[in-house]
C-alpha cells in the first residue's frame, strides 16, 4: 500500500516548505511529487533543499506554465510508472488541510472508495475567505455541471482528491481534452461514466493566506463551456473498463 501526493505550483515559495513538512507528518505515509512550472520565485530550489536525505519527496520541473491539467497528467504518468496504489491531487497553498489527505485515503482504502473527492458542498457551503461573489460562482457551477452531466457530485470542481491507480489507469488522463477546472470536471464525469464508486467527503476550504490566486473568472467560464462540449463527446463514446 504506498501513497503519492501530487502538488503543482508555480510561484508557492511562502507556501510549499511547509506544507510538505505537514504532509511528511502525517500517518500513513505520503511520497510527495511536486509539479513546478519554472516557477520564477524559486519554489523548485525550495523542493531540491528538503529532498536531500528524504527519499518521499520528488520535483518534476517543466520549462514554463503549461496548465494545471498537464501538470496533473505528468504526475499521474509517473505515480503509475512507479506502481503506487492511492495518488492524490492536492493544491498548494493550504486551501486544502493537509490532515483531510487521511481522510480520503480512509474514503478509499477503508470504505471501498474508487475515487475519493473532498468536497466544499457536500454538507452546505464551507468555504472560508472567499468572497462572495466567487462562493456563489463555484456552488452553482457545480448545479450547472450537475443538471449538464447527471452526476451526482455536489462538488464537481473540487481539486483536492485521491484515486485508486486502477481509475486512472482506466480514464487514459492523456485523453482528457480540457484544461484548468475543465480538467477536474472531465476526470470525475469520466470515472462516473466508467461506473466507480466516488464518495464526498466534507472538507472546510480555506482560502490562501499566501501568494497569489491563480483563479480568474476566464476559468471558469472555460469550464462550463467545456462541459457542453465534454457531454457531447460522451454521447458518441464508450467507456468500458479493463
Amino acid at each position: 500500500m504506498s501513497n503519492i501526493v501530487i502538488i503543482p505550483t508555480y510561484r508557492e515559495r511562502e507556501n510549499i516548505e511547509d506544507l510538505i513538512k505537514a504532509i511528511s507528518e502525517l500517518d500513513p505515509v505520503y511520497d510527495i511529487l511536486v509539479i513546478d512550472d519554472n516557477s520564477p520565485d524559486g519554489t523548485a530550489d525550495i523542493v531540491k533543499d528538503l529532498m536531500k536525505g528524504n527519499s518521499h519527496i520528488h520535483l518534476i520541473e517543466r520549462p514554463g506554465k503549461m496548465g494545471l491539467g498537464t501538470a496533473y497528467i505528468a504526475g499521474f504518468r509517473y505515480a503509475i510508472e512507479k506502481g503506487y496504489d492511492y495518488i492524490y491531487e492536492m493544491d498548494a497553498d493550504f486551501s486544502h488541510d493537509p490532515k483531510d489527505l487521511v481522510r480520503l485515503f480512509r474514503a478509499c482504502h477503508d470504505d471501498g472508495a474508487d475515487m475519493a473527492i473532498g468536497s466544499r458542498y457536500i454538507s452546505g457551503v464551507n468555504v472560508v475567505n472567499w468572497p462572495l461573489s466567487r462562493v456563489l460562482m463555484s456552488y452553482f457551477a457545480s448545479i450547472y455541471v450537475r443538471i449538464i452531466t447527471g452526476m451526482k457530485v455536489m462538488d464537481t470542481t473540487a481539486g483536492f482528491k485521491c484515486y485508486r491507480r486502477e481509475v486512472l489507469e482506466n480514464i487514459h488522463p492523456d485523453h482528457i481534452k480540457s484544461v484548468g477546472y475543465g480538467f477536474q470536471i472531465e476526470m470525475k464525469f469520466t470515472a462516473w461514466k466508467l461506473g466507480y464508486k466516488i464518495i464526498e467527503i466534507p472538507i472546510i476550504f480555506t482560502d490562501r493566506k499566501l501568494g497569489t490566486s491563480k483563479m480568474t473568472g476566464g476559468i471558469f467560464n472555460e469550464a462550463l463551456w467545456g462541459v457542453l462540449r465534454m457531454k457531447l463527446r460522451s454521447m458518441v463514446t464508450r467507456y468500458p473498463k479493463k
